[in-house]
């Protein structure tokens, strides 16, 4: 997870067997994609912050709290590691809508 986005050098961490323990009331709508559907971004509900328990390199317990994007990146990369994809948070509509688009922008 690179839990400096936007800065001019990522910083990416390793987190080990991540799970949510925590997470905000309130929500927000916020756009989120998947290199396995190049092209294709939808807007996703998630919690504002999320409390995630997990694992370093040595196998010491942490628990962090995360916000905004990172949250959202977090949750996402949670889930579909649990096998839930994106866009299983969409309406039946909605995830059609988004594999139509996918198969129009796939070559051939």
């Amino acid at each position: 997870l690179n839990v400096a986005p936007g800065e001019p050098d990522p910083n990416y961490v390793l987190y080990f067997n991540p799970r949510v323990t925590a997470a905000s009331a309130e929500t927000e709508a916020g756009g989120e994609a998947s290199v396995s559907l190049p092209g294709v971004e939808v807007e996703i509900v998630r919690p504002v912050w999320a409390e995630i328990a997990f694992d370093d390199i040595e196998g010491t317990a942490h628990t962090q709290r995360f916000e905004g994007f990172v949250a959202r990146c977090a949750l996402h990369e949670i889930e579909q590691m649990e096998g839930r994809y994106f866009l299983s948070n969409l309406s039946r509509l909605k995830r059609d809508m988004a594999l139509k688009k996918a198969a129009k922008r796939r070559p051939g």
